[in-house]
């Protein structure tokens, strides 16, 4: 081969290799140059839909073009989350979910996809402490006297759950378990007609993200008695965590964002540096009084969040039996 030769096929090397090397950043560059949809599988209205569209109005103001927010209820969740797993994996359709999004197969007996298959995590938004809430006429005042009074009424005291397998479920069998708490779990078809009855008496108790009972708690029409954080929340500074009577005690619900599986890598970690900005913004005023903390954090955070989370909810839906019937 003459030097011309070698010196043609030097070039082409080279300029392939300056190709390969670009590719990655060329996607971040140029995306998005269209409209981003974010799908929330759920009804408008609550804490999902609220956080969702603040979201999306922050990535679409920081990236300069339209982040829409599409609500796709039905099949508890499962509906919305299966259009993005068969949405092209090119960042232009989004998941936006509560943690519901990976225990619902658990309970569920068939769902369309595979949480760690035909997803890629993206960034964990958002996590929300639940309150120990408890009706205020019972002489219960913390974890101990719960316990005690539990115990004095065996099988008599119950607990709301305002769905099958939600965090709020999950955790009231952690608590069972963990006291040990003796009561009877009561489902509900959604947290205001469980709120309802306890504020009522029909129902003992009944544990749920904060900013659901947190008015209630103020108005003195119930009992928050612990939060299931690991430290006492700023809201409510004389509220004990369950873990300062039950060592280790901690769960939350919480909100993320994926993309379909095979989510460039490039396009993950844009969206990530983005959702991170966007929490440093004026949503951390609005969002944190409401009791959510803001987890801002890599994608490779996420991944093990996500996954360390699946792993303690598994324990608990198989040690419950928890199914949605």
């Amino acid at each position: 081969m003459n030097f011309s030769m070698k010196l043609k096929n030097l070039c082409h090397i080279g300029l392939a290799a300056l190709v390969l090397a670009a590719a990655p950043l060329g996607h971040a560059q140029s995306y998005p140059s269209k409209t981003v949809r974010v799908l929330i599988p759920f009804p408008p209205g609550g804490t999902l839909d609220a956080l969702g569209r603040s979201l999306a109005q922050k990535l679409s103001e920081q990236m300069g073009q339209p982040i829409i927010v599409e609500n796709r209820p039905g099949g508890n969740g499962t509906i919305g989350a299966d259009a993005v797993a068969k949405a092209p994996a090119d960042g232009y359709t989004l998941l936006f979910n509560a943690s519901t999004f990976v225990t619902a197969p658990m309970t569920m007996k068939s769902v369309p996809y595979s949480v760690v298959k035909d997803f890629t995590p993206v960034a964990l938004v958002a996590k929300a402490p639940l309150s120990v809430a408890i009706n205020k006429n019972l002489p219960v005042t913390d974890i101990r006297s719960l316990v005690a009074y539990a115990k004095a009424n065996a099988t008599k005291m119950t607990f709301a759950v305002g769905s099958i397998g939600s965090a709020g479920h999950l955790s009231t069998e952690l608590l069972k378990r963990g006291g040990p708490v003796d009561y009877l779990v009561v489902p509900y078809k959604g947290t205001a007609p469980a709120f309802q009855d306890l504020i009522g008496g029909q129902i003992d108790g009944f544990i749920d993200p904060i900013l659901g009972s947190l008015q209630f708690h103020r108005n003195g029409m119930l009992r928050v008695i612990a939060v299931t954080s690991a430290a006492r929340l700023p809201s409510l500074p004389d509220v004990p965590t369950v873990g300062e009577t039950i060592p280790g005690f901690e769960f939350y619900s919480w909100y993320g964002l994926w993309g379909p599986a095979r989510l460039p890598t490039d396009i993950a970690q844009r969206l990530n540096t983005e959702v991170n900005k966007a929490l440093a913004s004026d949503m951390r005023d609005k969002f944190v009084p409401q009791g959510l903390q803001f987890t801002p954090g890599s994608v490779e955070d996420f991944v093990k969040f996500q996954r360390e989370d699946m792993a303690k909810a598994q324990k608990i839906v198989t040690e419950g039996n928890i199914r949605v019937e």
